[in-house]
């Protein structure tokens, strides 16, 4: 009876211990249960921390340097050996690396696979919303007034609409700017409504695909602070100016008689710096919808956005069908994309300056700043590599641009799905950047 106890005991072990874990069961245990005592709380350590701390690359060792290999051959070498380990086993991986100097594949590795990218979705975002609206677009936020001024009595007997252009980047500085230029036509009274126009983008608050219980973004056009509050600021702004107001805050889209009064602009590279830096979703569906908006009307919707996408996946040779574009900032479950269409882009980029001059001011240098700041300091990468990268669950990439080891400008896109943690897999990235540096 003893013994079966023991060998039930043994036996349920491994199905309540994380496989990582270490166990230690010493003879005074077996005794214990020989006895028919319950057996003390065993110690499990596990990796799960490690798992989720960022690793200082200084750890990883140096690469060694075959003289009777070519530089060529010697990357194979290197990024064939980093992508031998257990990670493998557990993920499905796409890596492609493209020599821009000599503009040949370098190395690929499953470089079509159908991933999800997750925030190197902003990449792809990023590089249409060049192409199509350019450098130089500025995203707008308008102020009209209807109705007649009476410069006697300085009332506006009339409303003032406010026209939104989903600027992510309006702040206080701006309302407040938009009330002085209200204040400077003589209006001291306004015996009329506010009305916000949403006409820019359709009515979905939310991306498709986007999980239920994330932290999202509200999509609406007409925002201040990232709240959807602009109208409720600006009549707080314009009491404290001195200028009254009556009547009600409603939603209509801008008539045709109305007077502009001001017009806001923050630059797409404002916008973009943070949505890149920062990995920002927010800014990142602003921009999306920018795009979508770029061929005319009202009530821009994410399809308009993909349509648009697409045509530049066409222009590149690729077929869009073998990918989804669902939303901007890769929070979308429905994303999929190939490490082959990330490095096109990328490439593409490169080839037209003033796309790749715009974009690479926008991007997270490693060891320096942005989501890459606390990665591959102390290597050959710091302050080298300049990538977008992206965290979901089950999801890890890193894509961008470095200087090779041999002066060579190389572009690159690694993405890894379906590890429960992210550590392995940035690790695995680090590697492989450092490999190409060193």
């Amino acid at each position: 009876m003893k013994l079966r106890y023991i060998y039930l005991f043994l036996m349920s072990m491994p199905a309540v211990l994380p496989v990582t874990a270490q166990v230690r069961l010493d003879s005074a245990e077996v005794a214990r249960s020989m006895k028919g005592e319950e057996p003390k709380a065993l110690i499990v350590a596990t990796n799960e921390a490690e798992d989720e701390a960022e690793e200082d690359d200084d750890s990883i060792a140096s690469f060694q340097n075959d003289s009777a290999l070519s530089w060529q051959e010697k990357i194979k070498v290197r990024l064939d050996g980093i992508l031998q380990g257990d990670l493998m086993e557990t993920t499905q991986v796409g890596v492609q690396v493209w020599d821009l100097t000599a503009d040949s594949c370098l190395y690929a590795y499953r470089q079509r696979a159908q991933l999800r990218p997750g925030s190197t979705m902003k990449l792809i975002t990023a590089i249409t919303a060049l192409c199509r609206l350019g450098a130089d677009y500025s995203f707008s936020t308008r102020i009209y007034y209807t109705g007649t001024i009476d410069d006697s009595l300085h009332v506006l007997n009339g409303d003032i609409y406010c026209v939104g252009g989903m600027d992510p980047k309006i702040n206080s500085r701006d309302i407040t700017a938009i009330a002085e230029s209200v204040r400077d036509l003589g209006i001291t009274t306004i015996k009329g409504n506010f009305y916000a126009d949403l006409s820019f983008k359709d009515k979905k608050d939310y991306g498709s695909g986007w999980c239920w219980d994330d932290k999202n973004p509200l999509l609406t056009p007409l925002l201040a602070g990232r709240h959807d509050n602009f109208i409720t600021q600006l009549r707080h702004r314009l009491r404290a100016m001195g200028i009254g107001h009556e009547g009600s805050v409603n939603e209509r889209t801008l008539p045709k008689d109305a007077q502009l009064i001001t017009t806001r602009f923050h630059s797409i590279e404002e916008v973009m710096h943070r949505m890149m830096k920062e990995s920002d979703n927010l800014y990142a569906e602003a921009i999306f919808y920018q795009i979508a908006a770029a061929g005319g009307g009202a009530w821009s919707s994410a399809r308009q956005a993909r349509e648009e996408t697409n045509k530049l996946i066409r222009k590149l040779g690729l077929n869009p069908y073998h990918y989804h574009v669902a939303d901007g900032s890769g929070l979308s479950l429905y994303n999929y994309v190939s490490p082959e269409l990330v490095v096109r882009m990328l490439r593409h980029a490169y080839k037209n300056s003033d796309i790749y001059n715009t974009l690479i001011g926008t991007l997270p240098v490693a060891g320096v700043d942005g989501t890459l700041r606390k990665r591959m300091r102390h290597t050959s990468a710091t302050g080298n590599v300049r990538a977008k990268t992206g965290t979901l669950k089950g999801v890890s990439s890193l894509a961008g641009y470095l200087t090779a080891s041999n002066g060579h400008s190389l572009c690159f896109a690694i993405i890894l799905n379906g590890g429960m943690y992210s550590g392995p897999a940035r690790r695995l990235q680090n590697k492989i950047c450092i490999a190409l540096t060193q």
